[in-house]
């Protein structure tokens, strides 16, 4: 399935917030559709599947990259789960949403693939890639690019800048101190369960 470009609140309705796709708030609170205010009993696969579509939907990647980045975080040191969000916190797309320059991730992945940005001086326009502890991440030095930038910290996504992070509101530069900790992951999730939802697929 590819990326999501439908309604946003209708799946912030049916999930619950999620601060990378939307900063909008929906007026009802109950999930959309014909029932959504039934009350039903959710099964152990409907809340496992649940916390899958908020990582799918949050960092807006498709089913294929989630199963992609499942597979690295298995093969990595320490909790599966905890690697798996590193990894999508980590991209550029995010990254430059943590930083500020943009609401959404959205937002920030239109930064990215139109040229706005650069890593360690160099225009980078691939959203996945990876950034790592030491890069420099910022605006491409040209008007347009810093007018875009600068509109878009006007309204920013969220408020708190993650202790891996610092940023120049100045120059619109940042740096990537670190790699993020679990407890400014700012999406409300539990990952174990979407490493049961894939191991029990597997």
């Amino acid at each position: 399935m590819s990326r999501y470009r439908g309604p946003r609140l209708r799946i912030t309705r049916r999930l619950g917030e999620l601060p990378g796709l939307t900063r909008k708030n929906a007026r009802k609170s109950y999930p959309p559709g014909q029932h959504g205010q039934a009350r039903k009993k959710r099964s152990e696969y409907a809340i496992r599947l649940e916390e899958k579509q908020k990582l799918r939907f949050n960092y807006g990647v498709s089913e294929k990259q989630l199963m992609a980045y499942m597979r690295k975080a298995r093969r990595a040191s320490g909790s599966t789960g905890t690697a798996l969000l590193e990894l999508l916190e980590m991209r550029l797309d995010n990254t430059v949403f943590r930083l500020g320059m943009a609401g959404t991730i959205p937002g920030a992945r239109q930064l990215v693939c139109h040229g706005h940005v650069t890593v360690n001086g160099r225009v980078v326009d691939i959203a996945s890639y990876q950034c790592r502890p030491g890069e420099v991440i910022s605006v491409r030095d040209r008007n347009s690019s810093r007018r875009l930038v600068e509109t878009n910290m006007e309204y920013p996504g969220l408020a708190n800048l993650p202790s891996h992070l610092e940023f120049d509101k100045n120059t619109l530069v940042g740096k990537v101190n670190g790699v993020i900790e679990r407890e400014w992951v700012a999406l409300q999730i539990n990952e174990l369960l979407v490493v049961e939802y894939y191991s029990r697929k597997a």
